[in-house]
C-alpha cells in the first residue's frame, strides 16, 4: 500500500500529460463549420465610438438635415423640439444638474458629443437601429447639439467639428443616475440580492404603448447594419425582405399609418394608375413630401434602380 504522498508525483504527472494532449488536440482539431470574417464584417459591427473621437467614420451633416430626418424619424417619439414625456428629454436643462430641481437631458447631462453620436448610430431610430447612414447621425447629432443651442442652426459636423464639440456638462458628468431615465436613478444597481429575493423575475417595458406597439414585429424588421447589409446582401431576396432592410420599417406599416401613410393606402390610391410602380420607385430614391402631409421622407439614393422598382411594385400590391 502506498502513501498518499508517493501518489502526489504520480497524479501530477499524469495531469501534465492529460493538459498537453488536450492542448494538442484542440490545436489541430478542426470543427467544420463557421468561417473567418471578411474585413467589411468586422467592420460592420466594430462600430463603437470613443469619446477622443475614434472610430468615428467618414461624413457629415447639417442641423437643416438632421431636422428633416428627425421630424420623420425621432419626433414620435423624442417630440417636436426634443421635449419627450416618456424618454429622457433630449434638449433644455443645461446648467440645471446642481440645482434643487435638476432637469436630466441629453443635452443636460453628456460630457462628450461623441457619446451622442454613437449611441443615436447604435441605438437608433427604436424600431431600425443601426439603419441610419453615417451622414444621417451626423445630421441628427447636430440637430440635437443645436436643440440644446450648442450649436448655432447653420452648423455642419464632420469628424473634426464633432471632436471640437464641448459639452456643456464636460467636468461635471457622474455615473450615478442612469443616462436614459427620467427619474435620475442608475440604469443598473449591481447589488445581489442574498436575502428575500423575488422568486418570480417578470419583464416589462417603460416605452409607453402606443410607441412600443405601433411598429408591428420589431424582431422581424431590426437588420444588419448599413454596411453589413451591403456586404452581405443577398441576391434575388424577396420584396419584404428587402423593405426591412431598406429602413421602409422605421415609418410605415402595411396596414396602418405611422409617420407615414400605410403601403395599403398608398396602393389603393394609385390602384388605377398604369405609371405608379417607376414613379413611386424614383420618389423612394430621391426622397421628397407633401404628397402624404408635412413630414417628408428621405432619400434612399443607395437603393439601386431594381430595387427601388421592385420595392415599388410590392408596395403597390399591398391593397
Amino acid at each position: 500500500m502506498c502513501k498518499s504522498s508517493d501518489r502526489v508525483p504520480v497524479a501530477a504527472a499524469a495531469l501534465a500529460v492529460l493538459l498537453v494532449v488536450n492542448g494538442a488536440t484542440a490545436a489541430t482539431l478542426r470543427f467544420g463549420f463557421g468561417k473567418p470574417a471578411t474585413p467589411d464584417e468586422i467592420a460592420a459591427w466594430d462600430i463603437d465610438v470613443r469619446p477622443d473621437g475614434t472610430g468615428l467614420p467618414p461624413g457629415r451633416g447639417s442641423v437643416a438635415e438632421g431636422q428633416v430626418i428627425y421630424d420623420a424619424k425621432c419626433a414620435s417619439c423624442h417630440g417636436t423640439f426634443g421635449e419627450s414625456t416618456d424618454y429622457l428629454p433630449l434638449a433644455g436643462g443645461v446648467g440645471s444638474l446642481g440645482s434643487d430641481q435638476p432637469m436630466r437631458t441629453t443635452g443636460s447631462k453628456l460630457n462628450f458629443a461623441t457619446t451622442l453620436f454613437d449611441y443615436i448610430r447604435r441605438a437608433m431610430p427604436f424600431n431600425a437601429p443601426k439603419s441610419l447612414t453615417d451622414d444621417e447621425v451626423y445630421a441628427l447629432t447636430a440637430y440635437v447639439l443645436n436643440l440644446n443651442d450648442v450649436l448655432p442652426a447653420d452648423a455642419v459636423l464632420d469628424r473634426e467639428r464633432l471632436v471640437a464639440v464641448k459639452m456643456p456638462n464636460r467636468d461635471g458628468f457622474t455615473t450615478a443616475h442612469g443616462l436614459g431615465r427620467r427619474d435620475g436613478r442608475p440604469d443598473t444597481r449591481n447589488v445581489a440580492c442574498m436575502h428575500d429575493c423575488a422568486r418570480e423575475v417578470r419583464l416589462s417595458s417603460e416605452i409607453p404603448d402606443y410607441a412600443r406597439d405601433s411598429h408591428g414585429n420589431l424582431a422581424e424588421q431590426v437588420g444588419l447594419p448599413t454596411a453589413a447589409r451591403t456586404a452581405v446582401r443577398p441576391a434575388g431576396r424577396d420584396a419584404a425582405a428587402l423593405a426591412r432592410d431598406s429602413a421602409c420599417m422605421s415609418c410605415h406599416a402595411v396596414d396602418r399609418a405611422l409617420v407615414g401613410p400605410a403601403f395599403a393606402e398608398v396602393a389603393r390610391r394609385y390602384a388605377s394608375d398604369p405609371g405608379a410602380a417607376e414613379r413611386l420607385a424614383a420618389k423612394i430614391r430621391s426622397g421628397g413630401g407633401g404628397v402624404w402631409g408635412g413630414t417628408p421622407m428621405p432619400a434612399h439614393p443607395t437603393l439601386a434602380p431594381q430595387d427601388a422598382l421592385r420595392l415599388a411594385r410590392w408596395v403597390l400590391e399591398r391593397r
